[in-house]
């Protein structure tokens, strides 16, 4: 399930870079203005006791018009784009904004390891990152803190919904025996028309004309992702609205008898609920399915370095024991009782049970993946030390009660999560001074004795 920021920060990427990502990171999308763009520089917006300023904007902007560069049809007008990006940039002020007078910090480990996540992602190192970006003409500065800002709206996010969402067994048990459960799962994207906090008669009715407005545009063979665009208040509206695959259970209740009589490709007229009007439609839909695993049954001898035993000599001992068991034929069980340093196996002879190839972790799952039944690995090391390892054999288990109970928990935690969070999101904008500075980019559908 997405996130209701779209913060998945490990596939951020500059628009230059990578520019099916360029959404996620818009002020890095163009390196700092000229001395003479500087002089004509103005304030665009006023966010409490900051600004936002029209290079910031342009910037924004051009990122996202670099996004679809191969398809600019989808992008609605540029003065509804620019009102689009001037929210979010509004949104993500307030956040960082909120986080700091939260105590809530990344530091700059924080960021390389960001970075390093974005380089990879893109099949770079960060070095390479770096000379892409600022090949661009873009500012690696810029960059930074844009990830920055990224970092630390996330943790803002983990901290509410930590503080708000509480989750109880049974509420899991009662999702497990509805039939939404059974249901399977759903691809939908959505145009998510916000009502804001305290509106007045004016403002809901603003929001549903936009709504029929929105409505009309796509029975007029308008495709749904560029009407999300041109509409939608949601965060993930420059993504066209996509939702991905859910559970039909993780989709909100309200919505899930309408759900459930629609086909692929159908459009819902717009639905009231308590923050606004919804248009869904159904991209596609599919039946859940047994889950089944392979498992794997193994010994393992380890050996670790001590103040008695360097490295070195733990990697000798483990040669001269993996000699005596494939070379000499000695008992593999009685060298793990009498040599391993692994608290959990020795006593039984190594015995590490059935298991996931993953539980042991990935260093052990790789040599798994090379065994044949009842044969033993070279020793290897791992950051415990060096393991002399014996696949004893495999066997599929169906998990499928054991993972449903684990996505019962994760669906009705997502649900809980993002409707307190979008909660928390219209409480923050209604209680900021916001001042959109310039007519054009007000949004007309506002009441104009708000804050915008």
């Amino acid at each position: 399930m997405k996130q209701p920021l779209a913060l998945f920060l490990l596939a951020i990427a500059a628009a230059t870079v990578a520019p099916a990502h360029a959404q996620l990171l818009p002020q890095a999308a163009s390196g700092t203005s000229t001395g003479a763009d500087q002089s004509l520089d103005r304030i665009v917006a006023v966010v409490d006791d900051g600004v936002i300023l029209q290079s910031e904007l342009d910037d924004a902007v051009r990122a996202v018009q670099q996004q679809y560069a191969n398809n600019p049809t989808q992008l609605p007008p540029l003065n509804v784009l620019q009102r689009q990006v001037l929210d979010r940039l509004i949104l993500m002020r307030l956040q960082v904004n909120k986080a700091d007078e939260q105590g809530i910090r990344v530091s700059d480990a924080d960021v390389d390891q960001a970075v390093a996540g974005v380089a990879q992602q893109n099949r770079m190192t960060p070095d390479q990152l770096r000379a892409a970006v600022e090949q661009s003409g873009a500012s690696f500065a810029a960059f930074r803190q844009q990830l920055s800002e990224q970092l630390i709206a996330q943790r803002l996010h983990d901290s509410v919904v930590r503080d708000s969402v509480q989750i109880t067994d049974s509420e899991i048990n009662n999702l497990l025996s509805s039939p939404s459960y059974k249901a399977g799962e759903v691809h939908l994207a959505h145009i998510q028309i916000t009502i804001p906090a305290g509106a007045s008669p004016a403002d809901i009715q603003a929001a549903q004309a936009k709504a029929s407005e929105a409505i009309k545009a796509i029975q007029g063979g308008m495709d749904f992702n560029a009407a999300a665009i041109r509409y939608s208040d949601a965060q993930d509206a420059l993504d066209g609205g996509d939702l991905g695959w859910r559970r039909i259970d993780e989709v909100p209740p309200a919505f899930t008898d309408t759900i459930a009589a629609m086909k692929p490709g159908d459009v819902t007229p717009a639905l009231r609920g308590p923050t606004g009007f919804t248009i869904l439609k159904l991209v596609g839909q599919r039946q859940p399915e047994r889950q089944m695993i392979t498992e794997y049954h193994a010994r393992q001898i380890l050996i670790a370095p001590s103040e008695l035993m360097t490295p070195e000599q733990a990697h000798q001992k483990a040669q001269e024991l993996y000699d005596r068991i494939v070379n000499k034929h000695e008992d593999f069980a009685k060298l793990a009782k009498e040599n391993s340093k692994d608290d959990t196996t020795a006593n039984a002879g190594g015995d590490m049970g059935w298991f996931a190839q993953q539980a042991w972790g990935g260093t052990i799952a790789q040599q798994l993946a090379a065994l044949k039944p009842n044969q033993v690995s070279q020793p290897f090391q791992s950051e415990a030390g060096w393991h002399i390892l014996q696949l004893l054999g495999t066997r599929q288990a169906d998990r499928t009660d054991e993972i449903a109970r684990n996505q019962a928990r994760q669906a009705i935690g997502n649900r809980k999560a993002e409707q307190a969070y979008d909660d928390f999101l219209r409480q923050l904008k209604a209680s900021a001074y916001i001042k959109v500075m310039v007519p054009e980019l007000q949004d007309p559908s506002q009441s104009t004795n708000g804050n915008a």
